[in-house]
């Protein structure tokens, strides 16, 4: 691989990036059928690198059509898992030999630090190698009536499966998905975030070369309302699983509806982390700072409103403060930085307007703005705001950037109501040494996920999903396959038939 050059700006730029990108349909690039593009930009300069086939309605058609002929006619839904498990283990090969691009390419196209995206490269592989397993050691239920009937249970793939994936850690969230539809024996349309089509790209040629027949992985770029539109719309995809922000949840679910398809969505949050006055405050402040600002704070699961038990309040926001002002914001591709560019933009207007918001709103301990040395770029400071009201926007909306709020609770019924007090309910970090208040605020809160005593680390073997605003049904693990496969009971009957002689 070529090292990156260097910019008169301090902005380092991967050699050898496309110009353009392509769509991916029946295993070849191709251009949107009437010939649309949009432009692509990287976060640090703001400035055009590329042009991006922006789909429509008519290549969805074609998607689509080439999806469902490989489902219908192909060998992948045929095939035994150890099979379709090969391939799986040949794709995670893959993309750990390729971990330094993808990084490289993810950090240029999304703003995340360098070091961060590493990470989700390997996490990638190890998605693709776990459900390799899984579909390997899948077995079904029997269930048995001796001398009168046996039942067992048919697990079979359903057809296309649309993916739309969102654009923060697109290529990881991406794998998420691809992985359990693919090992199931499903085919499938992608339709990565428009922001971030880069890495998505670079699927085709790993699933290619790793051997999987043409027409089961299709890629059509787009804007959601365009080309994700038409995907939910199709009649035939009837599975639609989406990762992003919960007001498009709702336009998805409105428009899966006239198909009934299965729907599986992971939408936004607003996640408590709740401190009480028996935490190790150490690790308890560890882990609140990097819930939020890790990912630029541009991720579902950050832990944006910090709940803090009065005893130790002051402390709390002192020390936490001092350590957000200390976070080095920089240059994504620098191995120091821990907090980039945000992705796009659009999107650092709206996390900067929330900034202003909150001024009026807490109290600013840290942040606030742009960071002194970064004129240009999506770059906001860590911000921190304390003596925030419940009622507040920052204590209530999804603000999806390094912004939190810090608010203070006397007992243990008021953290609990706290922590409930907004529509969303992803996720919930609870701090504290008390094993019986541990497990009785876990199992109240209001959240399809709960870390005691721990930052964000997930076993891929457990529901990744969440409840109220927060989103429809669970992927990870088993659920995954549930989702991708339909269930179908098969009755055999031992013995003589007794059926109800109707008009004998």
């Amino acid at each position: 691989m070529t090292t990156p050059v260097e910019t008169a700006a301090k902005h380092y730029v991967p050699e050898n990036l496309p110009t353009h990108i392509q769509h991916f349909i029946n295993g070849k690039f191709v251009e949107s059928v009437g010939g649309k593009t949009f432009d692509v930009l990287d976060p640090v300069s703001n400035q055009n690198y590329a042009t991006a086939a922006a789909g429509q309605k008519e290549d969805i058609d074609l998607a689509v059509a080439a999806a469902r002929e490989a489902f219908t006619s192909g060998p992948w839904p045929k095939m035994k898992p150890r099979e379709r498990a090969r391939v799986l283990n040949k794709i995670a090969d893959a993309v750990e030999a390729q971990e330094a691009r993808l990084a490289e390419l993810e950090t240029f196209d999304t703003g995340l630090p360098i070091t961060q995206a590493k990470g989700q490269a390997l996490r990638a592989a190890e998605n693709f190698r776990f459900f390799a397993d899984l579909i390997v050691a899948q077995f079904d239920d029997a269930m048995k009536v001796p001398g009168s009937q046996i039942n067992y249970v048919n697990r079979k793939p359903i057809g296309v499966a649309g993916l739309i994936t969102p654009w923060n850690t697109p290529f990881m969230l991406e794998s998420w998905k691809l992985a359990p539809a693919l090992a199931t024996g499903n085919t499938v349309v992608l339709k990565p975030a428009e922001f971030t089509p880069l890495s998505a790209s670079l699927w085709a040629t790993i699933f290619k070369e790793a051997g999987l027949p043409d027409g089961v992985f299709n890629l059509v770029n787009g804007l959601g309302e365009e080309a994700g539109d038409a995907l939910v719309k199709h009649p035939d995809v009837p599975l639609i699983s989406f990762t992003g922000e919960t007001t498009t949840g709702q336009t998805i679910f409105r428009n899966a509806a006239a198909n009934l398809k299965g729907l599986s969505m992971e939408l936004g949050g607003k996640s408590p982390c709740v401190v009480f006055a028996d935490a190790d405050l150490d690790a308890a402040i560890d882990s609140a700072l990097f819930g939020v600002f890790s990912l630029n704070g541009e991720r579902c699961t950050a832990g944006s409103r910090i709940l803090v038990e009065r005893a130790i309040y002051d402390e709390f926001c002192e020390k936490y403060a001092a350590r957000a002002k200390n976070i080095v914001v920089g240059d994504p591709h620098d191995p120091k930085t821990q907090v980039g560019a945000l992705v796009h933009p659009e999107h650092y207007e709206k996390v900067a307007s929330y900034v202003e918001i909150g001024k009026s709103e807490g109290r600013l301990l840290a942040g606030g703005g742009r960071p002194e040395g970064l004129p240009e770029g999506n770059y906001i400071a860590p911000t921190v705001f304390a003596d925030v009201s419940p009622d507040a926007r920052i204590f209530q909306e999804e603000i999806f950037g390094p912004v939190v709020a810090i608010t203070p609770f006397e007992n243990d019924d008021e953290a609990l109501a706290l922590a409930n007090n907004t529509k969303y309910g992803l996720a919930a970090y609870i701090w504290t040494q008390n094993l019986t208040r541990a497990h009785n605020f876990s199992q109240n809160v209001e959240a399809g996920m709960v870390w005691l005593n721990s930052h964000n680390v997930r076993d891929l073997r457990t529901p990744f999903g969440g409840v109220k605003a927060s989103g429809l049904g669970h992927e990870g693990g088993y659920r995954s396959i549930d989702f991708y496969t339909d269930q179908q009971a098969v009755h055999i009957t031992l013995g003589a038939v007794h059926t109800p002689k109707f008009g004998a």
